[in-house]
């Protein structure tokens, strides 16, 4: 019997899982998934709960109702791996092993890593919304908001969904714009790009909406430290920010494990062949979703369409055969822009979001980089089929592969 672990039971690690349990021959392979959670988070939803739209049965769902019969699932802290012995040790002893290893264990929040942003006022004038107490925590602090400077903040590059900042501060523009009270809040955005966003044609576009609704943007802010006294954001070049209510999106990292095993860089991210996810190091050993350090976004569709490509392969690479499938990099994300609306960007490792139509062509019926009604209801229509399609590993009709079929390049003032 030939052992497949993997690491991580979220949305890679689960679609894998699934994907593979329907190609592996059930008496020739065992899989086991190994995470510390008892509960999978859909992770999109965390960014509605600060405005009351998201409830927690929304969110949350028993992580072993999504895998299919024939996987183990093990609930364990991580404590190492021996890429030698093929073990994954556990923080209470315990250990297995292993003939081929993914790694699917994710990025998380580490407000740890920056001076001044755990303490008392964390959680009170200091939140995020990454995580679930953050989210819901945020939720009594938005709702008892009178008014002010509201400061959203990204440490740095990269973080998990790379437009959520930005949607969380064109959803609570609306916010307060529909309690009547937007003129009692100031609303800044401070991001350590120099522009609003990685990608310049898709920066421009947001950026526009940032200025129509009158959100100051603070560009090239590597913050140093938290005052939490003096309410106020330091960067390393002596810039402040004063805030009355900070929303922070703290230093994302990979999980401690990977470092302490010697598996990872400097964030705990497995660096990977970009187009098969295989570790560089450990040709036995996988690093699928954000656990990888693809240079790409961080996000729910990457997890997707990588996952579709790393099953091929990885079924290729134990008949040892040679892989033949390239992830090119392909990511989408709806951006919520308040008032019902949203945008669609499409983009992979060699071509930036553009305007034009998806995901068929010219027939559309989804518009990119334009706000519209029907971004904002696929993007909740997505929830539906994150639980029921994408995590179960069943067929979703989005090539894995980036199309520009439908895409064009805009006009000359749009460029960068």
């Amino acid at each position: 019997m030939r052992r497949l672990v993997i690491l991580g039971g979220g949305t890679a690690g689960t679609t894998v899982a699934n994907k593979l349990r329907r190609r592996l021959a059930f008496d020739e392979w065992q899989i086991t998934v190994i995470d510390r959670d008892r509960e999978h988070l859909y992770q999109p939803g965390l960014l509605f709960v600060p405005f009351g739209h998201e409830e927690a049965g929304e969110v949350l769902r028993p992580r072993r109702s999504l895998l299919r019969r024939g996987i183990r699932l093990l609930f364990a802290e991580i404590s190492t791996v021996d890429p030698e012995e093929k073990t994954v040790r556990f923080a209470d002893g315990g250990a297995v092993g292993y003939d081929f290893l993914v790694i699917a264990t994710g990025t998380r929040p580490r407000p740890d890593q920056t001076p001044g942003m755990l303490g008392d006022e964390w959680r009170r004038s200091i939140h995020d919304f990454y995580s679930y107490d953050g989210a819901f925590a945020l939720r009594e602090a938005i709702e008892s908001f009178s008014g002010g400077k509201l400061v959203v903040h990204v440490v740095d590059q990269p973080i998990k969904c790379p437009v959520a900042p930005l949607e969380f501060t064109f959803l609570a523009e609306a916010h307060f714009r529909d309690r009547g009270m937007r003129d009692q809040v100031e609303l800044v955005y401070v991001t350590p790009l120099d522009a609003a966003f990685t990608k310049p044609i898709a920066a421009r576009h947001l950026g526009r909406l940032l200025d129509e609704r009158k959100i100051a943007v603070e560009t090239d802010f590597l913050v140093e430290r938290i005052d939490a006294d003096r309410k106020t954001l330091v960067s390393y070049d002596e810039r402040e920010i004063g805030y009355d209510l900070l929303v922070t999106v703290p230093l994302n990292m990979g999980a401690e494990f990977v470092a302490t095993s010697g598996l990872g860089d400097e964030l705990n991210y497995v660096p990977v062949d970009k187009g098969t996810m295989q570790s560089l190091a450990h040709p036995d050993i996988f690093a699928v979703g954000d656990a990888n350090d693809l240079p790409t976004s961080k996000a729910g569709s990457v997890a997707h369409f990588s996952s579709e490509i790393f099953v091929e392969n990885f079924c290729e690479y134990v008949e040892g055969r040679a892989m033949t499938h390239r992830f090119d990099g392909h990511a989408n994300c709806f951006v919520e822009t308040g008032d019902g609306k949203g945008l669609l960007i499409d983009f992979n490792y060699d071509t930036e979001p553009l305007p034009g139509r998806f995901p068929l062509g010219r027939i559309g019926p989804l518009s990119l980089l334009r706000e519209t009604k029907a971004n904002h209801w696929g993007k909740l229509a997505f929830r539906w089929i994150y639980w029921h399609l994408l995590v179960r590993g069943r067929w979703l009709p989005v090539s894995s592969r980036m199309s520009m079929s439908g895409k064009h390049r805009p006009d000359e003032e749009f460029r960068p």
